[in-house]
């Protein structure tokens, strides 16, 4: 054998040693989740759901002259009673019997059933529900059940390992892994609300894991499984979870009490874009846009004003305008918060008592000349119809009528029908309010622009070109 044949022959041995160390370095640095379903599977239940629907037959109309003879085949019948069913998941949070499990899973049923994994079977209890979070707490009457336990608020992070375990499409106890694909994710509910900072994960979740439990690799709840986004009704690898945080403080007042008291401050909130980041003197888009406030709320009694840009709650940096949300709702009612904002340029610290959460008329022509240019911002204005005031509780404002193409009003996004109430930092209070603030706007800058669209408050920022 040549010494270029033994020198080859010594590479390739090299080279699958190393490939075999690089693969069982691999395999090591893989999670092993053999231990964690074994323990925890126990505390995992399966809940079905009854629901009880009858219904009557309609006596026919027009039948009025039916002979009595044959009434009796025509008058309305009872229809047998039909039961609705459907599944989800849940975990036992205590040994004498408390399940958390989600509000959608059980909503409207008559009958509540829990399976454990020794196929012992119960009917449950609401204790409580709360629809904002979608939480319910369950209860069956056992003792020395097994159970799980919550992580520490706030220690998840982007990248680690989680593993769920429910009942999709009806298998039983299925498990499923994957990883944390992002946290505090905004998915307001169908009333517009947005109460809970999601965990987004890629682990396959379907139909029947709802309510069941998200784990870190310590076997610890770090999560309630809640939603899917799908196109097919199955995983596509968008799974969300409401967070240990949120489920653990609902829970404890669902138990203490069988509600749930949110914080509340009173606004209506937007987004901050760049222009109007640049337009109140923030250095980039962030916080929370003050648009709207309702009168005697806590946060115009604690001293907020419409325009104000809320950049911190209490201990929380506000990033976007959904951590506003959040935040609020997570501090008990009656807890007095520094909120930091930006007004007018400046920074402004301001101590606030947090409370408890609980057709558009025609439009009049106004009475303002129109000039066929529309001033400095391109916009022809008038008089605001004093139903539409009411309507809107709007006070002051101009309303707008035309605007013209190409002008600062169109680029800041105006429209006929917008009411104007703030320019600058300045209210309008009238038609000639309107035209003094408008011959003062310095040309050249960022300026917040406050309107009312169909009775709700937004902002956006123009610039005027002289």
């Amino acid at each position: 054998m040549t010494a270029i044949s033994l020198h080859w022959q010594k590479w390739f041995c090299l080279a699958a040693m190393a490939l075999l160390a690089t693969s069982a370095s691999a395999r090591g640095s893989l999670p092993e989740f053999t231990d964690l379903i074994e323990q925890a599977s126990p505390a995992v239940v399966k809940i079905n759901t009854i629901e009880r629907r009858s219904g009557r037959r309609q006596f026919p109309q027009g039948n009025q002259d039916i002979p009595d003879i044959f009434r009796h085949l025509f008058e309305p019948r009872r229809m047998p009673e039909r039961q609705a069913q459907s599944l989800g998941s849940g975990f036992i949070v205590s040994e004498d019997g408390y399940i958390l499990t989600n509000n959608h899973v059980i909503d409207g049923a008559d009958e509540i059933h829990v399976r454990l994994l020794d196929r012992r079977e119960y009917q449950a209890e609401v204790i409580g529900t709360d629809e904002r979070s979608d939480i319910a707490l369950l209860k069956i009457e056992e003792d020395n059940l097994p159970t799980l336990e919550f992580a520490d608020d706030d220690e998840l992070k982007v990248g680690q390992w989680v593993l769920a375990i429910g009942s999709p499409f009806g298998l039983d106890f299925s498990a499923s892994a994957g990883i944390v694909s992002a946290i505090g994710r905004s998915i307001p509910s169908d009333k517009n609300e947005n109460y809970v900072p999601f965990i987004q994960t890629d682990v396959a979740i379907n139909p029947g894991n709802s309510g069941g439990p998200l784990f870190n690799l310590d076997g610890e709840v770090v999560g309630i499984n809640s939603q899917i986004y799908t196109r097919s009704g199955g995983s596509i690898g968008l799974s969300f979870a409401i967070p240990v945080s949120v489920a653990r403080e609902v829970m404890n007042q669902l138990k203490e009490k069988g509600r749930v008291d949110r914080g509340w401050l009173g606004v209506v909130i937007q987004e901050v874009d760049k222009d109007l980041a640049a337009s109140f003197g923030l250095s980039k888009p962030v916080g929370a846009l003050i648009a709207q406030m309702e009168p005697g709320s806590p946060a115009d009694k604690g001293g907020l004003k419409v325009g104000d840009v809320i950049i911190r709650f209490g201990k929380t940096r506000i990033e976007s305008s959904s951590d506003l949300p959040h935040a609020v709702g997570a501090v008990a009612p009656g807890t007095e918060v520094a909120i930091t904002v930006m007004r007018e340029g400046r920074k402004k610290v301001l101590e606030v008592e947090v409370g408890t959460l609980g057709g558009s008329p025609k439009l009049a022509r106004g009475t303002a000349p129109e000039p066929e240019s529309g001033g400095r911002l391109g916009v022809l204005v008038g008089e605001v119809d004093p139903r539409l005031r009411n309507s809107w509780q709007v006070s002051g404002g101009v309303m707008v009528k035309r605007v013209f193409p190409g002008s600062p009003a169109a680029g800041a996004g105006l429209r006929p029908g917008d009411v104007i109430v703030q320019l600058g930092f300045e209210k309008i209070e009238s038609l000639q309010g309107f035209e003094d603030t408008v011959a003062d706007l310095p040309a050249d800058s960022l300026l917040p622009v406050r309107f009312y669209r169909q009775g709700r408050a937004l902002f956006r920022s123009l610039s005027i070109k002289d």
